[in-house]
């Protein structure tokens, strides 16, 4: 089986996308999947989430020919669970390759030998649209947009919607949406259940059933570099978390 790649994107910080990430790879790992994160962000925040504290091998020195891929695989805490950490060396990738010859491709060919590993790989993107994060779109076949629930969203989702057609017909005819994701949802907030309306009547077919809670144990639980299903089982997070997985999986 080939991995479903699939990376979290969007080009506003703070938006959940790590959170994201972090707890729909353990959520899959749970179900017995086999599931590779990977931290594409130079502030490596999905590294310390799953206590991934080695970067002495790390996906900036992969892109960069100075390891093999298979190298820089480390297990995590949890079961069926892998990660390829990331490096502050990131922020400057994009400088690194600007002359490169098929500079976009330098993603889609490291990581070539390893896809047949594992069932799904998660990819943390930047909070930008430079040339790592179009290294993701090129590499990819999913896109999953976390989105919080605030009206500014609106406008950076038409921005994402033309990113990914541009891609698509330009660089990687394999890439597609899987679903925009709601985050740091609030039932008591009627500008959120605004939101989630607008956008679920504009986009029905690609907005996820599951919507992720704002929740205190769900932001404690990356200081304690677990995902939230080790960190607080009972929690609300946890249980979405762990429905969003199943409907992951069953649009893949």
């Amino acid at each position: 089986m080939i991995a479903q790649k699939i990376i979290f994107y969007n080009q506003k910080g703070g938006v959940g996308k790590t959170t994201a990430a972090v707890n729909l790879g353990s959520s899959l790992a749970d179900l017995g999947y086999r599931v590779l994160l990977i931290d594409f962000d130079a502030q490596c925040n999905l590294t310390g989430a799953v206590s991934g504290n080695s970067r002495k091998n790390n996906i900036y020195q992969v892109i960069t020919g100075q390891i093999k891929t298979e190298d820089a695989i480390q297990p995590t805490i949890v079961k069926n669970l892998y990660l390829i950490a990331g490096s502050l060396d990131l922020a400057g990738l994009g400088v690194e390759l600007v002359d490169e010859e098929n500079r976009e491709y330098f993603l889609k060919n490291a990581l070539s030998s390893i896809e047949n590993d594992f069932d799904y790989i998660l990819l943390d993107c930047p909070p930008s649209l430079g040339l790592e994060t179009m290294n993701a779109l090129v590499w990819c076949n999913k896109v999953i947009i976390p989105l919080q629930c605030e009206y500014l969203a609106m406008e950076g989702l038409n921005l994402i919607m033309r990113t990914v057609t541009n891609v698509k017909k330009k660089l990687n005819p394999d890439i597609s949406i899987l679903g925009i994701l709601f985050t740091m949802y609030s039932k008591r907030a009627r500008l959120n259940q605004e939101v989630v309306e607008d956008i679920s009547e504009f986009f029905p077919d690609l907005v996820f059933k599951t919507i992720i809670p704002r929740s205190v144990r769900l932001a404690e639980a990356p200081s304690h570099g677990l995902p939230i299903n080790y960190y607080d089982r009972s929690n609300q997070g946890t249980k979405a978390f762990a429905a969003l997985a199943k409907e992951v999986v069953d649009r893949v």
